[in-house]
C-alpha cells in the first residue's frame, strides 16, 4: 500500500520494538518519519530524524508534533510486571503521556493519532498495565467528541520476531532452547495465545490508517490460536528434537489463560491481513539473530558444531 506524498509522521517510543518497525514500514510508505523516545534508536535509518527526549516533557512533546500529520504513541510502560511494580509510574507514563499528545493535538489539523493499546482491555487480567490502556482509551474517546481529534486504537495482541528483548516469551523460549537446551515455562502449556510476527503487525498498522478504520478499535493479533505447550514442541521440532521440556505449573495472575476476553462493552474490530510470516518460519529467524548476536564459537558448541 503506497501512502499519499509530503506527509509527516512522529513515532513516540520509536526506538523499542514494535515502533522501531512501524517507523520502517512509515517510511517505505513515503512518509517523513521522526522517532521520538528516550533513548536513541539502534535501528535509525539514514532518512529518519530521532528526537530524543520524554513523553512527560510537555513543551517538547508540543513542538515535536507542529507540522506532523501522522502520531503514533508506543511509549509508556508496557511491561505487565513492571506495571504491577509501579503502579504510580505507569499512571504518569501511560496515561499522563497520552494526555500531554492529546492536548498537544487540540486544534490541529492532523490525519490520525494512533495509540497503542492491549487486548488485555477485555481481560479481568493485566492489572495496573490493563488499567492504565483503558484509561488511555477512554481519554482518547472524549477528546475526539469534543475537540474532534481523529483516531485509531490498535490492541495488539501477543507479538514476536527480530528486535524483541528478554521480555517476550518467544524470545525466551529460543534463547532457552539455544543456551539451556531446554525449554521451561511457568505454566502447566494448556495456556492459549495468537501469535503474530511484529513485521506484520508493523504492516497493518499502517495500512489502519486507510479512512475506513478512523475513529475504530482495531485487534491486531494472529490468525490461528496455539496452546503453549504446541508452541514448545513446535520449537522442540525446529531444534531436532534435542531439547528437555519442563512446565512448572506457576501460573501468573497476571497473564490470561485461555483467552483474554471478559464480559464488558468495549467493542473492537479484529483487523486480518491479506498475508503473514508463519510461526515456524518467524522462529527460525528469531533463532538465526540470537545466533548472530551471539559469539560464533559458542554458537557452534551450542548447536554441537566442531
Amino acid at each position: 500500500m503506497k501512502l499519499k506524498n509530503n506527509k509527516k509522521a512522529i513515532v513516540f517510543g520509536g526506538s523499542g520494538f514494535l515502533g522501531s518497525y512501524v517507523a520502517d514500514c512509515l517510511t517505505e510508505n513515503e512518509y517523513d518519519v521522526t522517532i521520538f523516545d528516550v533513548k536513541p534508536s539502534s535501528n535509525l535509518k539514514d532518512n529518519q530524524k530521532m528526537i530524543v527526549g520524554n513523553i512527560l516533557d510537555f513543551p517538547l512533546v508540543k513542538e515535536s508534533i507542529k507540522d506532523m500529520s501522522v502520531i503514533y504513541n508506543f511509549a509508556g510502560t508496557v511491561d505487565l510486571d513492571m506495571a504491577e511494580d509501579d503502579p504510580i509510574g505507569t499512571i504518569k507514563n501511560n496515561i499522563l503521556g497520552n494526555g500531554y499528545i492529546l492536548e498537544a493535538l487540540k486544534g490541529k489539523d492532523i490525519e490520525r493519532y494512533i495509540f497503542a493499546s492491549t487486548i488485555y482491555v477485555y481481560s479481568s487480567a493485566g492489572s495496573f498495565y490493563r488499567s492504565s490502556k483503558i484509561a488511555c482509551e477512554m481519554y482518547i474517546n472524549d477528546y475526539c467528541k469534543k475537540y474532534g481529534i481523529p483516531f485509531t486504537v490498535l490492541r495488539y495482541g501477543s507479538l514476536y520476531g527480530p528486535r524483541s528483548n528478554q521480555k517476550n516469551r518467544i524470545y525466551q523460549l529460543v534463547k532457552q532452547a539455544l543456551i539451556e537446551r531446554k525449554l521451561a515455562y511457568e505454566g502447566n502449556g494448556e495456556e492459549v495465545r495468537e501469535y503474530i510476527h511484529v513485521e506484520d503487525v508493523a504492516r497493518c498498522s499502517v495500512e489502519i490508517l486507510d479512512k475506513a478504520y478512523l475513529n475504530q478499535n482495531i485487534i491486531l493479533s494472529g490468525q490461528s490460536s496455539i496452546k503453549i505447550k504446541d508452541l514448545m514442541i513446535m520449537i522442540n521440532e525446529i531444534f531436532d528434537k534435542k531439547l528437555t521440556i519442563e512446565f512448572l505449573n506457576k501460573n501468573s495472575e497476571l497473564h490470561y489463560e485461555k483467552t483474554p476476553y471478559s464480559f464488558n462493552p468495549r467493542i473492537g474490530k479484529k483487523y486480518i491481513s491479506s498475508h503473514y510470516i508463519d510461526l515456524g518460519q518467524g522462529i527460525i529467524q528469531c533463532a538465526e539473530e540470537i545466533c548472530n548476536s551471539m559469539k560464533k564459537e559458542n554458537v557452534d558448541q551450542l548447536l554441537g558444531k566442531q
